[in-house]
């Protein structure tokens, strides 16, 4: 079995591409069943985001596994051919797919690192996986794991406490000033579309009081609606700013709207309680003199923009870090599929010699008629012991040295000295999608510590 994810993002491929691939919510249950209707795709989850579409898949062999994948992405959209779509792809494997999972589920991958949604998008996309079940013991584990990583990444690094964002930087700096921002009022002059983003960041951050003034009266109307607020007439906002401990501007104007003078009876109306101002407007709309009234605190885009590149480069600082956990992650993960490559082969051997034993001991005792239940119990337990001796170092072999460079080695010798690839059909591990799950290694080394040949070295 391996694991694979085949993709595409907004790093590899322009945005009609990834459009065009998108999986709308509705349909997500139609294209996993489909995904797993190709043959050899044991397991499969879809994670399709407006900067990322992505196929992690189970499958039986990588070759045919990477063609079935690109398959179904081009037959995701028939418009977009094979040959239109493979340059934007990329193929990882193993040890690298679950890196690339785990980067993507701490946004390390995303366009803005450190955004939040990634991971909430993730959840989203197993949930779906796990209600059509189309995922298995494998990918159930690494997607746990992935979903353990990203939390784990954001509670020892700070890498979502820094405003990236214009807008958000303007909410973070009203935050220093105001600490709770929950009694605030806002008032929007205009409606520039960072002007907007702020607001909504703020009313997200417990603001419940906005006031919209543009000067189109309707615009301010049915911006009030969105928002949940009051408009007010574009020639009577300055009246308002008064009551507004945040003011935020963002206009076409050519002139400055908002004069130091103007501030300064604001504040002395607010009986010098502070006051925020905002002016994202290119040119700006506040005059610059207004820094220096008391108790009003002025920031343009410049001073913004400078805030998020000092963010931004603290991110990257935090994201080092994450990069770090990432990797130690991975290597606890790439134990446990170690282990997993040598299950079935520990599961079948098992079965080999209990079938092996199991008629040999039938024929004995039917040649031996005559045997108390107390003798026939004897010779059973003697063949239990002989058959357990025999293949035990075989089984600690095998456990110890999966880990090791070599381990698939000890699982193809052990196969073959053991004829295990022959066994009746009815032995043969099943694959269909979703209907895939064998037993994880722990199950196995409960069922061990049960066999009679363990019973009875713990009684000796």
């Amino acid at each position: 079995m391996h694991l694979i994810v085949v993709g595409l993002s907004h790093k590899t491929a322009p945005v009609e591409i990834r459009e065009k691939l998108a999986v709308p919510e509705s349909r997500l249950g139609e294209a996993l069943s489909r995904l797993c209707s190709y043959q050899g795709v044991k397991e499969g989850l879809l994670l399709s985001t407006c900067n990322r579409v992505e196929v992690y898949s189970v499958v039986d062999d990588l070759e045919s596994g990477y063609s079935r994948i690109q398959e179904f992405l081009a037959d995701t959209h028939l418009s977009l051919s094979s040959e239109q779509l493979t340059p934007h792809l990329y193929w990882h494997t193993g040890d690298r797919a679950i890196t690339h999972l785990f980067r993507v589920a701490a946004s390390l991958d995303s366009m803005i690192v450190g955004e939040s949604q990634i991971l909430g998008q993730l959840k989203d996309a197993f949930e779906v996986a796990l209600g059509h079940k189309t995922t298995g013991v494998i990918m159930n584990k690494v997607v746990k794991k992935a979903i353990s990583v990203a939390k784990r990444v954001r509670t020892e690094t700070k890498i979502a406490e820094m405003a990236v964002s214009v807008s958000y930087a303007a909410v973070e700096l009203a935050k220093k000033i105001f600490s709770n921002l929950e009694e605030k009022t806002v008032l929007l002059v205009g409606a520039g579309e960072m002007a907007k983003l702020a607001a909504q960041h703020l009313i997200a951050q417990g603001v419940r009081k906005i006031r919209i003034t543009t000067r189109t009266p309707q615009h301010a109307v049915e911006l009030a609606a969105k928002f949940d607020g009051a408009s007010v007439p574009f020639d009577q906002f300055k009246d308002e700013m008064a009551a507004a401990d945040i003011v935020l501007v963002s206009t076409g104007a050519a002139h400055y709207l908002i004069s130091a003078d103007d501030v300064h009876r604001a504040v002395k109306e607010r009986m010098n309680r502070p006051m925020f101002l905002i002016d994202i407007s290119v040119p700006r709309n506040i005059e610059p003199a207004v820094r220096d009234v008391d108790n009003a605190f002025l920031f343009d885009i410049d001073d913004l923009s400078q805030r998020v590149e000092r963010n931004r480069a603290e991110r990257l600082q935090e994201a080092a870090k994450a990069e770090r956990m990432v990797v130690e992650e991975v290597g606890v993960l790439q134990e446990w599929m170690k282990s997993l490559e040598v299950t079935p082969t520990i599961v079948a051997l098992r079965s080999r010699v209990d079938e092996i034993k199991r008629t040999e001991v039938d024929k004995t005792l039917g040649r031996l008629a005559h045997l108390s239940d107390a003798d026939r119990a004897l010779v059973e337990g003697m063949a239990s012991s002989i058959v357990n001796k025999l293949i035990h170092n075989t089984m600690i072999t095998l456990k110890s040295e999966v880990a090791s460079a070599g381990g698939a080695a000890f699982v193809e010798a052990a196969r073959r000295f053991f004829n295990l690839d022959h066994q009746p059909a009815g032995e043969q591990r099943s694959g269909s999608c979703a209907g895939h799950a064998e037993r994880l290694p722990d199950e196995i080394e409960r069922e061990e510590a049960d066999h009679p040949a363990v019973v009875q070295k713990r009684k000796l």
